[in-house]
């Protein structure tokens, strides 16, 4: 039974044919838009590399990459077959072509819809990676002179600036390490004594946080040490006032910036799903009725067009069996080279 069958005189195909053509063109740029806010995602993705322990996420924006740039291509490709169809002479010549091309094209398509569905499935592993990669960066930040960590206080320092946050949950995450290396430390000082010994690990702890944490909006200079004991600073009340510091942590920060990207993203690759796989419904339609054309002498007829000649099961099957026949073809070849390798070897005379 066929699917979807529909009557298409010869005015509906020049019109389906014309619309076809910009449709694609507006699709190449489409493609073109995916790709470039997967270029982007990448970017800021990048950008955030050293406080983050895996690289999972980067799977989504390579994937709107390779899928946009594809899409360029296949739109090209559609628009070209669109205008040769308003000429029956020149349209069969694209008949060999065109089924792969569907099966790509959906394939392709629908790697669309796979990075849309992986940008919200993978929240978690976003977040569990920026848990282990800022942790690493605050235990890091005091070590200004090792190689391959240089530029780990620089950047999170900037990244606290930047996203107006203190430590991975919270300020508190700065009171469990030392971030203060131990070449600006007095060690003939008596404080700077008793607080080495004072833990068991022999770091250097204080209940304060770098100046990046403090919070520019605040009426109050800004307090970054001492900042759990009330007798140091003058009408402070540790518990009950409100810090000069940023109280949101640089993890929440970062995924909530990152999904919101995703979710702005998400929309526009839907619309570009959905665009694309009408056009390869048209073009099938296209295709399907100008084949009815081929080989009449009047072009002007009216023919059938269809998404599949045969129902989806019947399809589903003959292609099984047309895959099957193809493997078996692939081993049977392989079967005779080792056949016609192995007879010389057989055939060689024996030598005195």
């Amino acid at each position: 039974m066929v699917l979807l069958k529909m009557k298409f005189p010869f005015q509906k195909r020049v019109r389906l044919a014309q619309g076809l053509w910009l449709l694609s063109w507006v699709a190449m740029f489409s493609g073109a838009i995916t790709f470039t806010m997967g270029a982007f995602l990448k970017t800021e993705l990048h950008r955030r590399s050293e406080v983050m322990h895996s690289m999972d996420i980067h799977i989504v924006p390579n994937l709107l990459m390779a899928v946009g740039l594809a899409s360029v291509g296949i739109n090209i490709f559609a628009g070209k077959v669109c205008q040769d169809s308003l000429d029956p002479s020149r349209f069969p010549r694209w008949k060999t072509f065109l089924p792969p091309f569907f099966c790509f094209s959906v394939f392709l398509t629908s790697l669309l819809l796979v990075a849309m569905i992986l940008s919200f499935a993978l929240q978690p592993s976003l977040e569990e990676s920026l848990k282990i990669g800022l942790k690493n960066g605050i235990r890091f930040y005091k070590d200004t002179d090792t190689p391959g960590r240089c530029f780990q206080k620089e950047t999170i320092d900037r990244l606290q600036i930047e996203f107006q946050c203190c430590g991975n949950t919270d300020y508190r995450d700065w009171f469990e390490v030392q971030w203060i290396s131990n070449r600006y430390l007095d060690f003939t000082s008596k404080e700077v004594k008793d607080r080495v010994r004072s833990n068991v690990d022999g770091r250097y702890l204080l209940d304060g946080v770098p100046f990046s944490c403090c919070n520019p909006a605040s009426p109050r200079p800004c307090i970054q040490y001492s900042l759990r004991d009330n007798s140091v600073h003058y009408n402070y009340e540790y518990q009950t006032e409100e810090l000069n510091l940023y109280s949101r942590g640089c993890r929440q920060a970062l995924v909530s910036y990152y999904m919101g990207l995703m979710n702005t993203i998400g929309p526009c690759v839907l619309f570009d799903f959905l665009l694309q796989m009408a056009i390869l419904v048209s073009l099938r339609y296209l295709q399907t009725a100008m084949e009815g054309v081929i080989g009449q002498e009047d072009v002007e007829i009216e023919t059938d067009g269809y998404i599949l000649e045969k129902g989806v099961k019947e399809t589903l099957l003959e292609t099984k069996e047309k895959v099957k026949k193809l493997l078996q073809f692939a081993q049977v070849g392989d079967a005779s080279a080792t056949t016609t390798d192995a007879q010389p070897e057989e055939e060689k005379p024996a030598t005195a």
